[in-house]
C-alpha cells in the first residue's frame, strides 16, 4: 500500500491513503490520524489500512478524492530519529580518492553513518531555502526505510522484519560547510539543513520482485532544471543493504517506530548512468579532468526526483522542489 499526509491537522499532518496510481487519497483518520501513530500500532492498523487501500483501488473507498501534489506534507512530517548512512562503496572512494584521502579499512564491514535532522521534513513540492548560495548547495537523491519499533542489538535477518515502508528523501548539503565541520571532528550540523521526503512512502510488498535482499533494484532518477541529471542503479554496489544498515544503527539502542534510515547517495561504478548529487559529478570531473566544472546549485534552479517500475510508473511520486533564498 501506498500513505502519504496531508498539510493539515497540527505539525504531523493527517495520514491517507493513496492509489497505486498515485492519482486518488482518502483520509485514515478512523484507523489512526497520522503515520507516526499507525507505525506505533502497526499490527493492528496496517490490515485495516490494507483493506482501506484495497477499497480506493477498487473505486469502493467512501471520501475519495484526487491528490493534489502541492497539498501533501512529508508522510513523517517529523520523526523521532533520522539516520543516513553512506552504503554505496563507488561515491565513497571516489570522494576520498578526490581529496587524496584513504579509505578506511573498517568501511567494508561497519557502515559509515551519522544522525540527521529529523525535527522537520519538507513536503514533496516544498522549496529548499538556503541563507546563501556561497555555502555549496547540494542535492542528494536516497532511498530511505521506515522501522516499526527495534528492540536493541537486533541482528540484520531480525532488522529485515523490522522495515515497514520504503521511499525516498532528498537529503541536501551544504557543501561549502561541510569541510569545516568535519574539521572539528563532530559531525554535521550546519551543513545539514532540513531534507525533502517523496509524496509516499509504500509497503515493500509494493516494490514486487524489485524488493530483494533489502534493497531496492530499479534506477534513482534525477533531473536538474529538467535535464537528465542521473539514474544509478539502487540495487547496485550498495556495500551494505537496508537491514544492515538498521542493525548498524540498533547495535547500541532500541529504534523507535517511526525512525528513518538512510541509504546515503545513490552511485555506481558505472559513470555513464550520471549521479544522485552533485559532489558525485564534480568528483567524477576531478578524477577525469583535474578540476571541477559542475557548479553546486544557484536560487531558482529545481530538482526532480523519482524512481519508476519497469513499466514506467512512478512508484513514490516525484519530489520536485525550487531552491530559494531565506528571506
Amino acid at each position: 500500500m501506498k500513505l502519504g499526509s496531508l498539510k493539515e491537522g497540527g505539525r504531523d499532518g493527517t495520514l491517507i491513503v493513496v492509489s497505486r496510481d498515485l492519482s486518488r487519497a482518502v483520509r485514515a483518520t478512523g484507523i489512526a490520524d497520522t503515520l507516526q501513530r499507525a507505525l506505533e500500532d502497526w499490527a493492528t492498523t496496517a490490515p485495516k489500512l490494507g483493506e482501506l487501500y484495497d477499497a480506493l483501488n477498487d473505486g469502493r473507498a467512501e471520501g475519495a478524492f484526487d491528490v493534489d501534489f502541492a497539498a501533501l506534507a512529508a508522510p513523517l512530517p517529523r520523526a523521532y530519529e533520522f539516520v543516513d548512512g553512506s552504503a554505496y562503496l563507488p561515491h565513497v572512494e571516489r570522494v576520498r580518492k578526490a581529496r587524496g584521502a584513504e579509505v578506511p579499512e573498517s568501511f567494508y564491514t561497519d557502515p559509515l553513518m551519522y544522525q540527521a535532522t529529523s525535527a522537520g521534513f519538507h513536503g514533496p513540492r516544498d522549496p529548499v531555502v538556503v541563507p546563501s548560495e556561497e555555502h555549496g548547495i547540494d542535492l542528494e537523491a536516497e532511498l530511505v526505510v521506515i522501522t516499526d519499533d527495534v528492540p536493541m542489538a537486533a541482528g540484520p535477518e531480525a532488522t529485515a522484519g523490522h522495515i515497514k515502508l520504503v521511499g525516498l528523501v532528498n537529503d541536501v548539503s551544504l557543501r561549502g560547510l561541510i569541510p569545516g565541520e568535519l574539521a572539528k571532528g563532530f559531525g554535521f550540523l550546519q551543513s545539514k539543513p532540513r531534507s525533502a521526503l517523496s509524496p509516499v512512502f509504500v509497503t515493500p510488498d509494493e516494490l514486487g520482485d524489485a524488493w530483494r535482499d533489502t534493497k531496492v533494484h530499479l534506477p534513482m532518477l534525477t533531473h536538474v532544471n529538467g535535464k537528465w541529471f542521473g539514474a544509478p542503479e539502487a540495487g547496485v554496489d550498495m556495500q551494505f543493504n537496508f537491514a544492515q544498515l538498521v542493525a548498524h544503527a540498533a547495535r547500541t539502542r532500541p529504534l523507535s517506530a517511526g525512525t528513518i534510515v538512510g541509504s546515503g547517495t545513490i552511485a555506481n561504478e558505472d559513470t555513464s548512468l550520471g549521479a544522485s548529487c552533485f559532489a558525485e559529478q564534480r568528483t567524477v570531473e576531478t578524477l577525469r579532468d583535474g578540476k571541477p566544472t559542475t557548479p553546486f546549485m544557484s536560487f531558482g534552479d529545481t530538482v526532480r526526483i523519482e524512481m519508476l517500475d519497469r513499466e514506467g510508473n512512478s512508484i513514490f511520486g516525484a519530489i520536485e522542489q525550487r531552491i530559494e533564498q531565506a528571506e
